[in-house]
């Protein structure tokens, strides 16, 4: 019930604030208590501190649209002398305007003299290449649909109702749904190439997340689908790839080429692709799983789950250090020979004489198990800077379809999911690579029809955030 209250109504935030300060060392005359009788002393103690400036107020962009208006006095100005002027700004808000774009094309017919046998005899301009033939909706309209439900998490039919509540436009969900599909048939090939810039490394990152589906052969009932998503941590590529189960056959199938560190939890599905792949992939611990254990033994074991948070929390200091300093794989490879190499073995022996005095079932029994597992699969991130302590990239990665699916609550087919998982990916990398996902995708699509398919990796946002100056209007 604890731990159902806790899940419910409880912070989600795992802080863990050590009683000692790390900077005090401990002494063994605190356990001592000294008594006396004597009055304590009362002394006055005064200090200087330095007072953080206010930083004011944050100016505003320059590239939005201005609106000047000149205020003038109720009084007759025409024979006062200007001697300056006060400007103050303020910022508003309308909302975003919907386009209506009227293409007027002449239609000229030749003459008799100037007709000739291959020219057709009615002149007229073709219309320019759109991303949908023959459909009404241009790019821009249809980067706002995608990147409105899976960027900001604004299910279809929300946004329908505020094309009617804003601008007086009533759309069928038919229609937007026929867009989308028709979206996701031209981003296919960028997709595939986006699969192989992730997996060309010998580093990844995985992680899975279910989502609902709904079942075509139940009907009413939803399917326990799951996304399995992979990182590469080297050039911060993120791909997500649908599976209608948690087997291994997904991850068997996506890795079937890859040789290297592959950083997850302690799933067991993981450790049997392991064996099946005869050592070419070597397993690398999360720490944050590890930690997240400990944290949740707090309550019932208050002594030895903050003797691990308090051991870990010294290797996440370290690296938070590592971090401001903006070390390079090799200088942070060296500095954790020598400063985190001591904690975590440490560490590990601790683990396993506690867990070797504990043997129950309870969640102090269950984070040492888990921890004496999976540590020393972690051992890795000290002979490679550039593998992580953890898998928390990955996860804040997973975070925008844990919050979209709580709006949409489903998909509505096994394609749909597969579509979904398309744009997490290529959404995900925008914001890996700090790329507007409205720019990217707007320009994407104006070029991609005719854009020659062996090139289709530079459309890609690592690519084109370096290589595209301008973006169509």
């Amino acid at each position: 019930m604890d731990q159902l209250k806790k899940l419910i109504f409880g912070a989600k935030q795992e802080r863990f604030v050590s009683a000692q300060s790390p900077e005090q060392m401990a002494l063994p005359l605190e356990d001592q208590v000294v008594q006396t009788d004597a009055e304590p002393t009362k002394e006055t103690i005064t200090y200087q501190r330095r007072k953080k400036k206010h930083p004011g107020r944050t100016a505003l962009p320059d590239n939005i649209p201005t609106e000047e208006i000149t205020l003038e006095p109720e009084v007759d100005t025409t024979t006062m002398k200007r001697i300056g002027e006060d400007i103050t700004e303020t910022i508003d808000y309308r909302p975003g305007v919907l386009l209506k774009r009227r293409y007027i094309r002449p239609k000229y017919v030749r003459k008799e003299e100037q007709e000739q046998v291959d020219q057709p005899t009615v002149v007229i301009a073709p219309m320019p290449e759109r991303p949908i033939a023959k459909g009404i909706a241009e790019a821009g309209l249809l980067a706002h649909l995608m990147v409105a439900k899976y960027v900001d998490h604004l299910p279809f039919y929300r946004q329908i109702q505020q094309f009617q509540r804003q601008h007086g436009w009533e759309i069928h969900k038919a229609t937007i749904n026929d867009w989308f599909a028709a979206c996701c048939s031209l981003l296919e090939p960028l997709y595939d190439a986006l699969e192989q810039e992730v997996m060309q490394t010998d580093y990844l990152q995985a992680d899975e997340s279910p989502i609902k589906v709904l079942d075509s052969v139940k009907k009413g009932k939803a399917h326990q689908g799951y996304m399995w998503v992979y990182r590469n941590p080297v050039n911060g590529l993120v791909l997500f790839d649908y599976r209608k189960g948690r087997g291994m056959r997904g991850p068997e199938e996506r890795l079937a080429d890859f040789q290297g560190h592959l950083q997850c939890d302690g799933y067991r599905g993981y450790k049997a692709l392991v064996r099946k792949r005869n050592g070419a992939i070597t397993l690398v611990s999360c720490l944050a799983h590890i930690r997240r254990k400990f944290y949740d033994a707090r309550e019932h074991h208050p002594e030895l789950a903050k003797h691990a948070l308090k051991l870990i929390q010294q290797l996440y200091a370290l690296e938070r250090i590592y971090r401001e300093a903006n070390l390079n794989s090799d200088q942070r490879q060296q500095r954790r020979q020598q400063e985190a190499r001591p904690i975590i073995e440490n560490l590990i022996t601790w683990v396993r004489t506690e867990q070797a005095n504990n043997l129950s079932k309870g969640p102090i029994g269950k984070a040492l198990l888990y921890a004496k597992n999976e540590l020393p699969n972690l051992l890795d991130y000290l002979e490679d800077g550039r593998i992580e302590i953890d898998n928390n990239l990955i996860e804040n990665a997973i975070r925008p379809l844990a919050l979209g699916r709580k709006n949409y609550m489903f998909a509505g087919s096994h394609q749909g999911a597969q579509r979904a998982a398309m744009l997490y990916a290529l959404f995900g990398t925008c914001k890996a690579m700090e790329v507007t996902p409205w720019a990217w995708l707007k320009d994407v699509l104006q070029r991609i029809p005719e854009h020659p398919v062996n090139r289709i990796q530079e459309l890609l946002p690592n690519h084109w955030s370096t290589t595209n100056q301008t973006i169509k209007v």
